[in-house]
């Protein structure tokens, strides 16, 4: 049995997609913008804000509009966080097995901590969850392995008795580099750019009580 499982947030714990579109949506529309489909948004949402001005403004970082933007979209998320989003069908299911079969389960994010923790709070996991790493939280962020290997130390697990689950291949590429064993959810938003199949995961997995098999 894994000593513990540790989930990405956005895209494998919990759908936020609706929420990031939401705000997306009413940051076009104060620009005098139509709202860019969802499926393009949901496409976007790993890569944060980044990815929501590109695919809603079609700016990059470097353009003199985005921190305006950028900083009015963090103003509108730290407003509603958790109003449409929650857990991907099956994850309530994954984390009461694994609580009644005695597996401390993690989260890992690059979500920085004061937007992570109040989204776990709101989705009622914070006593559940043996330990919450946001992008800050270590000296860096995912695709290096500093936050894995974070949780591990955080609730005294060897990292290569663990499972991480992700949605991106940042997400698999940390996973590896701090020796545990990954699955890429297909389930997540996945983005545009490399296949899933390409990331190197140990297993892809197209639901959350997948991971379950793994387990052993």
């Amino acid at each position: 049995m894994a000593d513990a499982v540790f989930f990405d947030l956005d895209g494998t714990l919990a759908d936020t997609a609706p929420d990031f579109a939401r705000i997306l949506h009413r940051l076009q529309i104060e620009h005098g913008l139509a709202p860019t489909p969802f499926e393009a948004v949901r496409a976007q949402v790993s890569h944060g804000v980044r990815g929501m001005l590109g695919i809603g403004f079609g700016i990059l970082p470097d353009a003199d509009t985005y921190p305006g933007l950028a900083a009015r979209f963090l103003e509108l998320y730290a407003e509603g966080l958790c109003v449409r989003t929650c857990l991907f069908p099956g994850m309530a299911e994954l984390l009461a097995h694994l609580e009644s079969h005695g597996v401390p389960w993690g989260i890992v994010t690059n979500k920085p901590e004061r937007y992570t923790h109040p989204l776990i709070a709101a989705l009622g996991l914070t006593a559940r969850s043996a330990c919450v790493v946001g992008g800050d939280t270590a000296a860096r962020a995912k695709p290096h392995p500093d936050p894995l290997l974070h949780a591990c130390a955080a609730i005294d697990v060897e990292p290569t008795r663990c499972l991480y689950v992700g949605d991106d291949i940042r997400d698999i590429t940390a996973g590896k580099a701090a020796g545990m064993k990954t699955l890429a959810a297909a389930y997540g938003y996945l983005g545009t750019d490399d296949p899933i199949h390409t990331w190197g995961a140990h297993s892809i997995i197209a639901h959350p009580m997948d991971v379950l098999p793994h387990l052993a």
